[in-house]
């Protein structure tokens, strides 16, 4: 294909017509180059101003390991304390979720009088005397022997057994470690899954397979004589006292109804006013000037403020963060609703007001049909997200499932409980956004 070449004559027409094209001004050339260079150079300002590069190298990473595995897992942490009598005595945690009387398969005794504790497989174990610890990694054995008050790490040790302060910890990994001190062994065992999610040590259900739950359940002899034993086997569920399957339930469903009477009675309160505010229903500029001044007001301040402000006002509870569910949206959807109503074709309203129809007819049969569809989307919208919002605002004593989170978060080990906690709410969340993706279509339409 040939070029076309054009003579002088056509390139000063084409000049003169299209002078936008062949003389742009700096800004139009440079623009959008300034205006990445203006972004990165503001990157590398908040880099330097919030020290991330120190934050970064300070952080403590090997963290969200151990964290991300205790929402999957759970340790046991028996203690091998050595006597002055040269035996060990085997203590376990408070409320030990191996039960009251403990006999895993993974501690044995061997013949010699060591205690053996087996990680996985036979070749990655220890073996507890008093006088020394034999520590096996992918069967080769290690020596750990005590010099006074120290347990002295081997000269071939690897990298998994390292030594500080007199205490030699050895590492298996995902299966756990054991820390070596010259008066004792502490174990941590570490095992995939849920520790006695269903029932608890203390329910005569507790350590039964699903075969055997349920044909306790379908036998027609009961353990308690008060009630049946499905009864017995759901009461045990919900009163599991490592897991409170009970309060857990409870407190979402506290979050639910927060979220949606906070958001229900913030719509109510909004419409009304948002006819007051807009300018084109309300002809009087300080009632629309002060509305709208309410309405800033009350979203200026955020939700966990305001939840902060009505738990000191009524005490910790759901109260207080209703109060602040509906005093933010309140702010929010009026603001929303008036700018939606100023934005209506006034058509319908003339032709409505033409053949004598009275204020309130107007505004309900020529406003209202033209903002229903914003009103139902962004009330809807507001709702779902106000479940997640009532989980933040909970944490801070409003009540609902982020007490209870957070409560599991400051003990520092029950992480899988706030696992537990996290998976509920995100599936309070799918379900309430499917439901209101539904009620969206089904009142206002599907679109095409």
């Amino acid at each position: 294909m040939s070029a076309i070449t054009l003579s002088e004559q056509e390139r000063h027409r084409l000049r003169r017509a299209h002078p936008e094209v062949f003389h742009r001004r700096p800004w139009q050339r440079w623009g959008g180059l300034l205006l990445v260079a203006g972004a990165l150079g503001y990157l590398i300002y908040c880099w330097s101003f919030f020290d991330i590069g120190t934050k970064l190298g300070q952080g403590k990473w090997e963290r969200a390991g151990i964290y991300m595995a205790d929402w999957v897992s759970w340790e046991a942490q028996p203690r091998f304390r050595f006597q002055p009598d040269g035996s060990i005595a085997i203590e376990h945690q408070r409320f030990s979720p191996l039960g009251e009387n403990p006999d895993p398969d993974w501690m044995t005794v061997l013949p010699d009088g060591r205690k053996q504790v087996t990680f996985g497989s036979a070749d990655d174990r220890i073996e507890i005397a008093t006088t020394d610890v034999v520590a096996v990694l992918d069967g080769v054995a290690y020596d750990i022997v005590f010099d006074g008050d120290a347990a002295v790490l081997p000269e071939d040790a690897p990298a998994t057994m390292t030594e500080k302060n007199g205490r030699v910890t050895v590492s298996f990994g995902f299966a756990g470690s054991a820390e070596i001190r010259s008066t004792q062994v502490l174990v941590r065992r570490r095992f995939l899954g849920w520790e006695n999610f269903w029932f608890d040590t203390t329910s005569p259900f507790w350590g039964m397979g699903l075969p055997a739950v349920w044909s306790s359940v379908t036998s027609s002899e009961r353990i308690d004589p008060a009630q049946s034993n499905l009864s017995l086997a759901w009461n045990e569920f919900l009163t599991n006292s490592e897991w409170q399957h009970g309060d857990v339930f409870n407190k979402l469903a506290q979050t639910i109804v927060m979220a949606f009477v906070g958001t229900l009675f913030a719509a109510l309160l909004a419409f009304p006013l948002a006819f007051i505010a807009a300018r084109n229903v309300t002809n009087s500029k300080p009632a629309n000037w002060m509305t709208k001044r309410l309405f800033d007001f009350t979203r200026s301040v955020d939700m966990l403020i305001w939840a902060l402000v009505f738990t000191r006002g009524f005490g910790p509870g759901p109260l207080a963060g209703i109060a602040a569910i509906f005093v933010t949206d309140t702010g929010t959807f009026g603001k929303l609703y008036s700018e939606a109503i100023e934005n209506i074709d006034d058509k319908q309203r003339e032709g409505i007001r033409s053949v004598g129809a009275s204020t309130v007819e107007v505004n309900r049969f020529g406003i209202v049909p033209q903002i229903a569809p914003v009103v139902i989307s962004q009330t809807l919208y507001f709702w779902e997200a106000n479940i997640r919002g009532a989980t933040i605002i909970g944490a801070v004593g409003a009540g609902g499932i982020g007490l209870k989170l957070l409560e599991a978060m400051r003990t520092n080990q029950d992480w899988e409980n706030v696992a537990y906690m996290v998976l509920l709410i995100l599936c309070v969340v799918f379900v309430f956004d499917t439901i209101s993706s539904a009620l969206r279509s089904r009142l206002i339409g599907k679109s095409h």
